[in-house]
């Protein structure tokens, strides 16, 4: 789709004038999401955020949950498996747990180089100019402000961020019915910021969205985006356009395929096995050997008697060796799933002889996340 006042990207956006580095990195996968907590000082109806985050003071490095925010092992690990570039810093609001926040901007710096982009993503609630000045130091980037539609009491703290040679974007959904209140927003950012988003309303199938969401709907039944969102998004991409302003309006396609899937094709790339096959969608296809009783849909404490069940699988694995079914190559130990991976032909080769030894072979395709989220899963 062409227009005079914007232009349609090839990842399924619009845009006038130019993307900012961090938008440039995200929809090419190579930008970690770094969910640095899940309080908030805001109570958006639209807010996106997983219950499971919401509201919790918790670490995430895309799915990978930190277990020690004092030790983010994961983090880095997590940005070698994706290959990232960056990150983008996340919330809740980041600016509720100003110390952490700072730490992580500058370990990351430190660990992965001064060129590894941040951005980070707050409120206008919690802005001073100390903590502007805060993260500054530590090596931020790019800050990107989300103000309030209908409260315009802090938008006067954008003008903070001109101290600091960073670059200084806002970011907003576009919400149906509020063209007036987000014209006027535009209108008063002329030429204080170096960029605008515009993220498409999305809505969901879970509880993920924990206000009154009912009066909006999907555009069709294909895509989490509200109907009405994009309509009034390419209108306020001729307002921005005729103000000279850098606007790039982000649809819920990009976010949740073109951007994620990207980020996971280079996960995929970097962490499957000798034994995995890739899909067309980059899903991990493998065969899987569980212990009876431990498979998927059995109730069982996933970290009761780890060490224990990690012994049985080793036990197990040297048996089948032994006993010349497999390979020392064609098995792998996985620990976190109490399992033993192997391609997915030779379960299907094999299945009788591990079936005898009361083992239960399955064939699964996962996601390359590091929870390997199962996508389908069936036993033979």
């Amino acid at each position: 789709m062409m227009n005079k006042s914007y232009e349609e990207t090839s990842w399924n956006s619009y845009k006038t004038g130019k993307l900012c580095k961090g938008c440039e990195q995200c929809v090419q996968g190579k930008k970690l999401v770094l969910f640095i907590t899940g309080l908030c000082p805001r109570k958006c109806f639209y807010c996106p955020i997983s219950s499971e985050k919401y509201a919790h003071d918790e670490i995430y490095a895309n799915e990978w949950k930190i277990k020690n925010p004092k030790k983010p092992e994961e983090l880095f690990e997590e940005a070698k498996m994706t290959g990232a570039k960056g990150a983008g810093i996340t919330g809740g609001d980041p600016l509720i747990k100003i110390t952490r926040t700072c730490e992580y901007i500058k370990q990351l710096k430190k660990k992965l180089g001064k060129n590894f982009h941040i951005h980070l993503y707050t409120s206008l609630d919690l802005v001073t100019e100390e903590k502007l000045k805060k993260l500054y130091k530590a090596g931020l980037d790019e800050i990107r402000f989300h103000p309030d539609l209908e409260n315009d009491k802090n938008w006067k703290k954008i003008e903070l961020a001109k101290k600091f040679s960073w670059k200084t974007g806002v970011e907003i959904p576009v919400i149906p019915g509020k063209q007036k209140q987000t014209e006027k927003l535009i209108n008063f950012l002329k030429n204080k910021i170096h960029f605008l988003n515009l993220n498409e309303l999305e809505l969901s199938d879970t509880d993920t969205n924990h206000y009154d969401m009912t009066k909006y709907k999907r555009k069709n039944n294909t895509s989490y985006g509200v109907k009405g969102s994009q309509e009034l998004a390419l209108k306020l991409l001729k307002k921005c356009s005729q103000l000279k302003m850098n606007a790039h309006y982000c649809t819920a396609k990009l976010k949740n395929q073109v951007q994620v899937g990207e980020r996971l094709k280079r996960r995929a790339k970097n962490t499957k096995l000798e034994t995995d096959e890739l899909t067309n969608e980059y899903l991990l296809m493998r065969g899987a050997i569980y212990i009876r009783g431990h498979e998927p849909g059995f109730k069982y404490e996933q970290g009761k008697n780890q060490e224990q069940k990690t012994k049985q699988l080793t036990k197990i694995k040297k048996e089948l060796i032994t006993k010349k079914i497999f390979k020392e190559k064609e098995l792998t130990i996985d620990k976190e799933r109490n399992r033993l991976i192997t391609h997915y032909e030779l379960i299907q080769k094999k299945a009788k002889e591990l079936k005898k030894l009361n083992l239960v072979p399955a064939i699964t395709e996962e996601y390359p996340s590091s929870d390997y989220f199962c996508v389908e899963l069936e036993f033979l």
